[in-house]
């Protein structure tokens, strides 16, 4: 089969690769029909979480059940379902408990308590490093779906590929942002990153019953695309905090959500710091967001950062009283729920994609994200298109 196969740094090719089989009874093969590149995505091609080998990237799919394992009992072939992106088995404490991306057996050499940066992560993603499993990710022709019983969920045909897409991650992700901040109604929330993630914890925002929307970025086509899809008053980072103070009688944002992660924007000092400490990316953002919040605010934080960083400011967290939420999101716990605002049209998710392209045409995808060029702001692939 094709599949888009990261190799170095920035440097991914569509090539042929095995067809995966099934290899545990609970497994199933699924054909992809579409699938999507996520900012985490550039992660890897960046190098900023490291991949020595060659790996079929991607978490964010869905498609057509081609087989099932002997032991599945909620899917058959021909089902079209979407993959939410942890890798979960259902059964451990965590998944009992609802924390699906901490699943105590879906990552077995790398999992433990610890939480390190190189070593004991939690539970397995698709695409996303071997430390994170090595599972080969969908933005292939083909994927193996472990745990096929408690992932994916079948979709109707009412909606299209695109409509639905974004249940894997993004739309999950930004709501897992909001509700984490168990909003009463009313608050004013501001988002610091107008990207996919961004775009959609916007919206959800408004689905949790936000009185007010912001989305804060640094590059004006995506402050565009937040006012038309999400509803959301604009302003760029740069002097941010002080307008948002004002608009809040002066005490800042009730929630604010941090949707950048390591790769906001950093000067020449900024890198030459996290490279004598080892660090990767900057917590710039994270920043900004502390200030942002009134005291005794929420801070929810959905971008990724990915070491640990020596100016962490506990200080000003601990001395304004904030509530600092963060994580993966725990996808199998929300998409049943999702899936139903989506089915009584209270959200739409499509109206973000900028770029439609061929699987054949993916190092162009992530050429264009990750520099930022042609107002991109989410490209969706197409295994089965040329």
């Amino acid at each position: 089969m094709k599949a888009l196969v990261f190799h170095k740094f920035r440097d991914v090719r569509v090539e042929k690769v095995d067809d995966p089989v099934i290899e545990h009874p609970h497994d199933a093969i699924v054909r992809v029909t579409a699938t999507a590149i996520c900012g985490s995505d550039l992660h890897i091609y960046n190098f900023q979480f490291p991949q020595l080998s060659n790996m079929v990237l991607g978490h964010e799919f869905m498609g057509i059940v081609e087989e099932v394992g002997s032991e599945v009992r909620n899917l058959k072939k021909g089902d079209r379902v979407v993959v939410p992106f942890p890798i979960s088995c259902g059964e451990c404490f965590f998944c009992d408990h609802g924390d699906f991306p901490h699943c105590e057996n879906s990552n077995p050499e790398h999992y433990g308590p610890e939480g390190g940066v190189f070593k004991q992560k939690g539970g397995a993603l698709f695409g996303y490093t071997d430390l994170y499993g090595g599972y080969p990710g969908g933005q292939a022709e083909y994927v193996r779906v472990p745990y096929a019983d408690v992932g994916p969920r079948k979709v109707s045909d009412d909606f299209t590929d695109e409509e639905v897409l974004f249940m894997t991650d993004i739309f999950p992700t930004g709501y897992a942002a909001i509700e984490r901040a168990e909003l009463k109604g009313g608050e004013t929330v501001a988002v610091f990153g107008c990207g996919p993630v961004g775009l959609m914890a916007q919206k959800a925002a408004w689905l949790k019953g936000a009185g007010r929307v912001i989305g804060v970025d640094v590059e004006q086509y995506r402050l565009d695309i937040a006012k038309k899809t999400a509803r959301a008053e604009t302003m760029m980072a740069d002097g941010s905090v002080e307008k948002i103070r004002e608009m809040t009688g002066g005490r800042g944002a009730d929630v604010v959500v941090d949707a950048v992660g390591m790769e906001a924007d950093r000067n020449v000092l900024d890198r030459v710091k996290a490279a004598v400490h080892l660090q990767s990316g900057t917590i710039n953002a994270l920043k900004l967001c502390l200030s942002a919040v009134r005291r005794g605010g929420t801070v929810s934080v959905v971008g990724v950062y990915g070491t640990n960083y020596g100016d962490f400011p506990l200080g000003k967290i601990f001395e304004k009283g904030l509530r600092l939420e963060s994580g993966q999101a725990p996808v199998q716990k929300y998409i049943d729920r999702l899936l139903e605002h989506l089915k009584n049209r209270e959200v739409t998710l499509d109206d973000i994609i900028t770029h439609k392209l061929p699987l054949s045409e993916a190092s162009h995808g992530y050429d264009i994200f990750n520099k930022k060029k042609d107002n991109c702001v989410k490209v969706v692939l197409y295994p089965r298109k040329s």
